[in-house]
Parts: structure tokens; C-alpha cells; sequence
């Protein structure tokens, strides 16, 4: 199994947008430098906890300051940009990391985002335009030669090579970098899609039945194309937190950071869309049960190594494998040592101690 970092990123709103950054950054370089193997930063342009509007800006900085880490927003949301200049900016970006970027993409989900570009997301609209909007940044990194694509949201004309002018800049990585895109709901529609376009599947939510239908959903869209799902390009999201024992582990995750933001935001936003389904372990748990330590009981992976160890082998076991596992990042720069010593007893010594780390079983 190998190890990336999600950052959704989630700040408390009293951190200014420059020491938020400066967090992840740390977080990236953390990563990078204990061997971890990917990291994901999201874009939201209306929510103070989530006070990313242009992750590619921080993918920019982490470029040149890491080394073998690969690197990726997790998503760019494609209905809030033209598909001409995403594809110019991400291939500009392939260049710049010398083939370590991901294309991470997403159709939203803040209603609020949808107000603020006027997309109409309650019916779908958001959907659609990532299609649309794929199919054409996909077009100008493959085709060489010049088309005249008119959409239903965007027009985007392609005219051959002049002597000083025209296409000339293409993905550093041929054809293009590895497109991933990601899934919340059960039965995934745009997982569907990944599979039918060959695309990275990534899982969120803490409900395992759930994350299990996201695979089923991809295989299904695998198969409507003839092409074979490979579980080892599955990456899996969990909040996740180690320490040396079981006490110092639930201490610090639900009465730190971790806690605070899903006592503060995230618990608060998924009651708003009526989807706290999302962290149950059974449908019949009342939704005034769903609070943060009934999450750290049931639904996050927190304690010592051993217990780590055992509670991811039994969420490899139930979901039949995967190849990474994307670690939600938390705000813990108050507390940094606490928290890269999680990251670092993830990787030395839960991995180790995992059945399947010994044993590939997919």
C-alpha cells in the first residue's frame, strides 16, 4: 500500500490564507521527505475552512521544494474554468515538475460555489459541463491537429502552426498526466465515468459500504468499454491518526485539530446536505449520534501502531484491496510534531505490520 496526503485543505477560519499555506506546504515537504507517494490539495472558493481558490499556486511552490512526491489537485473543479487555459496552466505545470503532476478533476458540490458562477448544480448542470469541459482539455493535449470544438458552454478553436504563432505547448507527460477524478456518493456516477474513460478512481467518505459501491460502479464503467479496472490505481481517503498508544491517539485526534473540524465544519455541512449517512457503520444510527466521538469509534482509524495496523487491514479486507491510501491533512501547526509523528509512525510502523503489505492479495 502506498501513502498520499489529501488536503481538502481544511483550516480553522482564524488562520490567514498565508500561514494556511505555509501548513500545507510544510505537510507536503513532510511527506516528500519520509517517502510518501502523492499529494492532493482541493479547491473551494466559498467556504473559510477550505481556503484554497487556486491549488495549482501551491502546486507551483511544492514543485521546488520536494523531490520525488507527485503532486496534484484534488480536484480542479472544471466547471469554474475555461477548459482552454486549465490544460494550458496544468500542461505548463507537467513541465515545471518534470512529470510529477496529476490531474485531479471534479464537478463541485458547495452550493455555494454554484451561486458564486451561477452554475445550476441542483439539476446537474455542474456535470455536464465536466464532461464537456474534459473532453475538450483532453482533445488539446492529444490532437495535433486543429479542430473547432462548439459546445454547449464553451466554443474553442484550434488553428494550425504558423511560422511565429499557434499550439506549441503539450503535457510534458505523453499523451497527457494521469487524469484522476473522485466519488462521495453510493454508486458513484462519476466513478462510472472514470472507469469508462480509464481514469483514477479515487473514494471519499467513511462509510466502507459505500466506498464499496464505488468500485463496483467503476467496474461496471470499465466494462462498458472493454477495459480491464486495476485495483492497485484505486486510492482510498481516510482520517487517519497514530501515536505510541491507543489513549495519546483518541487525545489527540478528537481534542485537537481533527476534532475541532469536524465538530466546527465538516459534521455541520454534510447534516446541511442531508448526507451524514456518509459516516455511519450502520443506516440504523440515529443522525444525533453522529457526532465526533462516535466518528472516532466508528469511523476514523486513530490509535497505536498495532491498532492502526489492524483496523486498515480490515478496511483492505472488506473493500477486496486498494493501492493507496490518501490521509486526510489536518491543521495541526500549532502542534507540528504531534502530528508529522503520525504521519511517520504511518509509514514505519503501521505499513510493516499490515498482513497485506506482506501479502498482495489482489
Amino acid at each position: 500500500m502506498k501513502l498520499g496526503i489529501f488536503m481538502m485543505p481544511i483550516h480553522p477560519p482564524e488562520r490567514s490564507p498565508y500561514d494556511a499555506a505555509e501548513w500545507d506546504l510544510e505537510m507536503i515537504r513532510y511527506a516528500d521527505e519520509i517517502g510518501w507517494s502523492e499529494a492532493w490539495i482541493g479547491e473551494h472558493f466559498t467556504s473559510e475552512w477550505e481556503p484554497v481558490p487556486a491549488p495549482d499556486l501551491l502546486l507551483a511552490q511544492a514543485i521546488k521544494q520536494t523531490k520525488q512526491i507527485k503532486l496534484a489537485a484534488g480536484a480542479h473543479v472544471l466547471p469554474y474554468h475555461h477548459p482552454a487555459e486549465l490544460a494550458h496552466r496544468v500542461a505548463f505545470l507537467d513541465h515545471m515538475s518534470q512529470g510529477r503532476i496529476m490531474f485531479g478533476i471534479g464537478s463541485g458540490g458547495l452550493p455555494s460555489d454554484y451561486t458564486l458562477f451561477n452554475v445550476d448544480g441542483a439539476n446537474g448542470e455542474n456535470r455536464i459541463m465536466t464532461q464537456e469541459a474534459l473532453e475538450i482539455i483532453l482533445k488539446l493535449w492529444t490532437e495535433k491537429e486543429p479542430f473547432d470544438y462548439k459546445g454547449n458552454y464553451w466554443h474553442v478553436t484550434k488553428e494550425a502552426k504558423g511560422s511565429l504563432t499557434g499550439p506549441h505547448l503539450y503535457p510534458y507527460q505523453q499523451p497527457h498526466p494521469p487524469v484522476a477524478i473522485g466519488g462521495l456518493t453510493p454508486n458513484s456516477g462519476t466513478l462510472k465515468i472514470a472507469g469508462t474513460m480509464g481514469m483514477l478512481p479515487m473514494s471519499f467518505g467513511l462509510n466502507n459500504e459505500t466506498i464499496l459501491t464505488h468500485w463496483t460502479a467503476y467496474e461496471e464503467g470499465a466494462a462498458s468499454t472493454g477495459k480491464a479496472p486495476n485495483r492497485e490505481q484505486w486510492r482510498v481517503n481516510k482520517d487517519v491518526f497514530v501515536a505510541d498508544t491507543d489513549e495519546e491517539a483518541y487525545e489527540w485526534s478528537l481534542g485537537s485539530a481533527m476534532g475541532r473540524s469536524y465538530k466546527e465544519y465538516t459534521l455541520p455541512l454534510f447534516d446541511s446536505f442531508n448526507m451524514l449517512s456518509n459516516f455511519k457503520h450502520r443506516s440504523d444510527v440515529p443522525d444525533e449520534d453522529v457526532n465526533v466521538e462516535y466518528l472516532a469509534k466508528n469511523a476514523w482509524i486513530v490509535g497505536s501502531p498495532d491498532t492502526v495496523a489492524k483496523k486498515l487491514d480490515a478496511v483492505y479486507d472488506q473493500l477486496g484491496g486498494f493501492g493507496t491510501l490518501l490521509v486526510t491533512g489536518f491543521d495541526y501547526s500549532e502542534h507540528p510534531d504531534v502530528w508529522k509523528k503520525s504521519m511517520r509512525l504511518l509509514k514505519e510502523e503501521v505499513l510493516p505490520r499490515m498482513k497485506h503489505n506482506r501479502q498482495k492479495v489482489y
